[in-house]
């Protein structure tokens, strides 16, 4: 069934807000204990009294029982804003709540909605976060997710100036994200393993470690013996979110210890050499591209891939990008490695809506000229496109990153102030990286 076809007919008959990840999906974060049912949404706190009564309270929150409870009504969560704004750019516009509940059996989204919103229910994808210890600190990251940008703050102290950081990612170290250190004794971390021991093994179909870089936690690793140790216990498919900034030796451990289990591999990145490079601070893109195509050589792999977070800096060379994913697709004649284009909307002052409208219609127009070479190849699936197509139309109709936000004044001057911090503290010029921009940038006062 097409995107559109199932929106309509399958999601907006269950109801005009429905969104299966509400009931089936979560990211926790169990260094800090907080949740939320897909990127999209704030995350919030697990109570901890809860999880001693019952693990599964780790995704069965308070929080989203209520918004279960909304969408059965058809009324629409606040915090699922970034849809909602897809959506209401027309009738054909086809938001991330499609790609979310696709995933799922319909008659698995029929009983959804049909179950009390107070009544606990079993998850069916899951991605958890042991802790933040990361070796990159990419510029749209922050201390509560990479412990490279909290020794940045350490060493420099808070960036300063930046008027719409209303949340305050780059003021402080974020000591609440990491509450507990690896061996300490973690409440969220002791409920994980008891619910995964008792029956979530047998109930997940996939389960999905992110970071910081999972690669560099030793949770991750306790869970990847547990899996390489009980062979045949489990069908949960397990994926791996990386950098791929590592080591080809610990690619080989990760992929010794998985033999014989389906796995996935999901990595990060939206542009190309110099460009990833400053986007991605520690990133070298020659290291990543190697590993790319390393474990595509391997075929053990049940697919690769590749997140691209769409943000202001990536769109000068995010069609070449694409095409140098495009190409690699053709060369090995498969569908893998795969691409999403996420949209950015926070940190707003680094949104592709920061941008003015003639440099936004320029990199739609080269998205546009990318999608009339590549729309008819069969290695673009349906996802891609339409994921190319929304961004097209993203930069020509949005105006607001999110309600909320700044006005553009502001957002220019903190996107100004901001870079010129980061050049200093990480040794990069962004004139010289980004020239395409650098009337713009130089006009801002």
């Amino acid at each position: 069934m097409q995107d559109l076809e199932f929106r309509q007919q399958v999601l907006d008959s269950i109801s005009s807000s429905f969104c299966g990840a509400k009931w089936y999906n979560a990211t926790i974060w169990l260094g800090s204990g907080m949740t939320t049912s897909c990127h999209h949404p704030l995350p919030h706190k697990v109570s901890e009294q809860e999880i001693k009564v019952t693990p599964r309270a780790l995704h069965n929150t308070g929080q989203k029982k209520f918004e279960r409870q909304q969408m059965q009504r058809g009324e629409r969560p606040t915090g699922c804003e970034y849809c909602w704004k897809i959506e209401d750019m027309g009738s054909d516009a086809i938001s991330d709540r499609v790609y979310k509940s696709k995933i799922y059996p319909i008659e698995e989204l029929n009983r959804a909605i049909n179950t009390p919103p107070n009544q606990d229910v079993n998850l069916r994808t899951l991605e958890i976060s042991f802790d933040r210890t990361c070796q990159l600190a990419c510029s749209y990251c922050n201390p509560a997710f990479s412990s490279t940008w909290v020794r940045d703050i350490h060493r420099n102290g808070p960036y300063v100036g930046l008027e719409s950081d209303g949340r305050n990612h780059f003021t402080h170290t974020h000591d609440s994200s990491q509450l507990y250190r690896f061996g300490e004794q973690n409440p969220y971390v002791d409920a994980f393993f008891q619910w995964w021991e008792f029956d979530l093994h047998q109930s997940l179909d996939e389960l999905r470690i992110t970071g910081g870089e999972p690669l560099m936690s030793g949770y991750t690793w306790q869970l990847v013996d547990w899996f390489k140790n009980n062979r045949g216990k489990s069908k949960t498919r397990l994926a791996i979110n990386s950098n791929l900034s590592i080591e080809l030796d610990v690619l080989q451990r990760l992929l010794e210890a998985c033999e014989g289990i389906e796995l996935d591999i999901y990595t990060s990145n939206e542009s190309c050499s110099k460009h990833a490079e400053y986007i991605r601070d520690g990133l070298n893109f020659a290291v990543w591209k190697r590993n790319v195509l390393s474990l595509l050589d391997t075929n053990q792999l049940r697919g690769l891939h590749v997140m691209c977070t769409v943000n202001a800096l990536c769109l000068d060379s995010l069609p070449e990008f694409l095409t140098e994913l495009m190409e690699i697709k053709n060369k090995i004649q498969s569908n893998s490695p795969n691409f999403t284009l996420n949209i950015l909307r926070f940190p707003s002052f680094q949104s592709a809506l920061v941008l003015p409208l003639d440099l936004r219609l320029k990199y739609q127009q080269q998205l546009k000229y990318w999608l009339s070479i590549w729309e008819n190849n069969c290695y673009l699936q349906e996802h891609e496109k339409n994921h190319v197509s929304r961004l097209i139309d993203y930069l020509g109709t949005v105006e607001v990153p999110h309600s909320g936000a700044a006005d553009r004044s502001i957002l220019e001057r903190d996107f100004k102030r901001f870079y010129q911090q980061y050049d200093q503290r990480r040794g990069k010029n962004f004139v010289k990286t980004f020239p395409a921009m650098q009337a713009w940038y130089d006009s801002i006062i």
